[in-house]
């Protein structure tokens, strides 16, 4: 189970990466002091990263859960 554990805190580590790199995106379109509209969309387009990631975030912890609960 320690296998279990460890791969889903990778996993886990992996989703955190992605919602860092969704956040300092979003970051830098907001200083660009674009308009209201192009900052929508910009949003828009990290959004299916900022899921995706929190996602696998999840994912990751409830692999470590069940590998403490197995063990």
């Amino acid at each position: 189970m320690d296998i279990l554990i460890w791969s889903g805190a990778a996993v886990s580590l992996l989703g955190l990466i992605g919602l860092i790199y969704s956040i300092v995106r979003v970051a830098k379109v907001r200083k660009a002091g674009l308009s209201d509209d192009d900052l929508r969309a910009a949003v828009q387009s990290v959004m299916p990263i900022n899921l995706g990631s929190l996602f696998v975030s999840v994912l990751g912890l409830m692999m470590v859960i069940l590998g403490i609960f197995l063990s």
